[in-house]
């Protein structure tokens, strides 16, 4: 079960004004289960995405990358379950295309005005002939059956809503979804992502927007250490507010609207690790007095990332020496002399060694908890970076030894 976080109703998340939700049961990996959805979109609004940048990309990260720049916007996202579509060649690209073609017919609109996407099993052929029927067959549905509907490994359902006032007169709503629970590390994770906005903001400053959002959230978020293949995040935006639109960074709005958006990707992102395949523990990472925020993310990372500091936090164990290691082999020039390292608020070690204050007991009390805290003072400068992460458990081993089965 997911570390303290519970799955929200159909009632919790309202609908965006401009945006339609359809699921089916493709019967892609197995029968009986919504694994295609549909997200149409009205004419006139506007959609930022990044991708994952892992060198191997599936087929549909390609194609959606080639679609995103049509001038005459985007109308529909599609998205199965069950198969990633990727590492599978020019067949698999030649797939995406079709399923976008299945999902434009639907929306009367154009094949390159579809964003396609896949997550599920990668090496695979993508079985096309029950995409394609279930896309012909979709029912409307709510943000929540939506949510389900792209999950995976995934425990719970991922989504989140927001709202509140933008500039003098106009309350702006945004509801998103998210899916993912392994082979989550940036950059991105293997994650999809979508948010839905009635703000009205102009493409490029969207795509500059959702850059800016995705790293403030999904790439603050790791669980294993694995860049998926098909990580995508979306931020749609229709504009059916009325207010006028943000068409430069230097709009107080843009600041506003930013701050809202990124409290839904953050939700969604933290319920990602929440969801970490067999975490017991939700764990903060906090770097502080850095030189650069690229010093803190990098150590924040490298404690994130050891299997020895995820395991002994899986067993309660205070071996905290694991952190220090992990802060050594950063690549970052620290100096140990005046590094500071917290349990929350327990002073862990300081002046190059353990705390005169520090007790074993008191390590264990705090790693007992299914919430902890980080925190690493460098003394070196301003700079601060946070990473969420998870511990590692066995069963994280069970579930992915029986992912294919």
């Amino acid at each position: 079960m997911p570390v303290n976080y519970i799955e929200k109703t159909a009632a919790e998340l309202p609908e965006i004004e401009g945006v339609r939700l359809f699921v089916a049961q493709a019967g892609v990996k197995k029968a009986h289960h919504n694994d295609l959805t549909l997200m149409m979109i009205d004419e006139g609004s506007t959609v930022g995405a990044v991708f994952t940048q892992n060198r191997f990309c599936a087929a549909p990260v390609h194609i959606a990358k080639q679609h995103l720049g049509n001038p005459k916007g985007i109308r529909v996202l599609v998205i199965n379950t069950g198969n990633a579509n990727a590492g599978t060649g020019a067949s698999g690209r030649a797939h995406a295309v079709e399923m976008c073609a299945a999902a434009a017919l639907q929306a009367h609109c154009q094949t390159e005005q579809v964003l396609p996407f896949s997550t599920g099993v990668i090496l695979e052929p993508l079985p096309i002939g029950k995409v394609m029927d279930g896309i012909a067959r979709v029912i409307p549905c709510d943000w929540h059956t939506a949510a389900r509907a792209i999950m995976t490994t995934d425990t719970v359902a991922k989504a989140a809503h927001r709202r509140a006032q933008i500039g003098n007169h106009h309350t702006i709503s945004a509801t998103g979804i998210a899916k993912g629970a392994g082979m989550i590390c940036p950059n991105m994770a293997t994650m999809l992502g979508f948010i839905a906005t009635d703000a009205h903001v102009a493409q490029p400053i969207l795509q500059l927007l959702t850059e800016e959002v995705a790293n403030a959230s999904f790439n603050c978020i790791t669980v294993d250490g694995d860049t998926s293949t098909n990580d995508s995040f979306v931020i749609v935006a229709t504009g059916k507010s009325k207010q006028n639109q943000i068409d430069n960074i230097a709009d107080p709005r843009y600041a506003q609207l930013r701050a809202l958006l990124t409290e839904v990707a953050l939700e969604l992102a933290q319920a990602i690790v929440r969801d970490g395949e067999g975490a017991t523990k939700f764990i903060t990472i906090q770097v502080n007095g850095a030189a650069c925020t690229a010093d803190a993310k990098q150590i924040a990372y490298a404690i994130a990332h050891s299997p020895l500091v995820k395991t002994a936090f899986f067993a309660c164990d205070p071996n905290l020496g694991r952190i220090l290691a992990a802060i050594g082999y950063s690549g970052v020039n620290v100096n140990t002399d005046t590094l500071r390292l917290y349990l929350n608020d327990l002073l862990v070690a300081e002046q190059g060694g353990r705390a005169a204050s520090y007790t074993e007991e008191a390590g264990q009390a705090v790693m007992k908890n299914s919430e902890i805290t980080i925190r690493v003072d460098l003394d070196a400068g301003t700079a601060s970076g946070t990473v969420y992460t998870c511990d590692l458990s066995h069963e994280y081993v069970s579930i992915n030894a029986d992912y294919r089965s």
